[in-house]
């Protein structure tokens, strides 16, 4: 059994206020824009898109999922946030982007209604928004096949993520609206793994995203102090 209110108004209500301003690669969304090449890469290297079944899990307006959707996956991206989902899907009929769909509808439920039915499942910079995590994961889980892999990404709870994606970010860069981030639900890393385990997943592999502010270059490297990235696998029993 899932639960079906694993959300929090407030966070909807943050980033359904800036729907409008998903596709604009000069606002507060830059910074995706700018790391989704990397993690695209990064997922079509380890599962490769084309012709997989994939579900992006907190795709907002559909960065990732309209560029998995044109490495050639059949993607369906879910949100709970409306208004973000009718920017995507805007954005999907302008760009011509035929194999992706969107639902308001949470991994929980979409867990219970299609269990082990995609290929590959993302859920990206999307765990530290929601009250308990640990539902997410475990809905990711149900929803992929045996051996399919799941994606995370989101930020480590230490010092260092502290300066770096609050008060860096926030605060002295602007790279992002001041409030877009909490520090009690930021993720250590073993936390997340310890998640993953609890949800029959194995740990594959970690990723760290780092960032030189001075050049505007992000890179996967071992650092995973800050952002970092998790591939896991679905236990094949």
């Amino acid at each position: 059994m899932f639960t079906t209110d694993n959300f929090d108004p407030a966070e909807l209500a943050k980033f359904s206020d800036l729907a409008h301003r998903w596709w604009d690669k000069e606002s507060e969304f830059r910074p995706l824009h700018e790391i989704n090449p990397l993690r695209l890469d990064w997922i079509d290297g380890l599962a490769p898109l084309k012709g997989r079944r994939v579900l992006d899990v907190g795709c907002g307006g559909g960065i990732l999922a309209d560029s998995m959707a044109r490495k050639g996956a059949t993607v369906l991206g879910i949100d709970l946030a409306s208004k973000a989902l009718k920017v995507a899907q805007l954005h999907a009929l302008e760009a011509q982007t035929e194999s992706v769909q969107y639902r308001e509808i949470s991994a929980e439920e979409l867990a219970a209604e299609q269990p082990a039915s995609f290929d590959s499942v993302t859920c990206m910079e999307m765990l530290e928004h929601v009250p308990d995590p640990s539902s997410v994961v475990k809905a990711c889980a149900a929803l992929v096949k045996p051996g399919g892999y799941v994606f995370f990404s989101t930020i480590n709870r230490n010092a260092k993520a502290f300066l770096f994606a609050i008060v860096g970010a926030e605060y002295v860069l602007n790279m992002l609206p001041r409030g877009t981030h909490e520090y009690a639900k930021f993720i250590k890393p073993n936390e997340l793994a310890a998640y993953c385990r609890a949800a029959e997943l194995n740990l594959d592999q970690a990723k760290g995203m780092e960032y030189n502010p001075l050049t505007r270059h992000y890179w996967l490297g071992a650092d995973t102090s800050v952002n970092y990235l998790l591939a896991t696998r679905k236990i094949v029993l």
